[in-house]
């Protein structure tokens, strides 16, 4: 499933995308917002990883 949300999109049209994939996944997405502790800057990570492949 695809779900496009668009620039300047209304409150209500990113409340019923959530909704939306809530239902499918049968996962609350919200209860996983923040739980990520970074020691570093994530742009830093992000660059070792993909020095690795080099």
């Amino acid at each position: 499933m695809v779900l496009v949300l668009k620039k300047g999109a209304s409150k209500k049209d990113m409340q019923l995308i959530e909704k939306k994939l809530q239902k499918s996944a049968g996962v609350n997405t919200k209860k996983y917002c923040g739980t990520i502790k970074l020691n570093e800057d994530s742009l830093i990570i992000q660059k070792q990883l993909r020095d690795e492949w080099r």
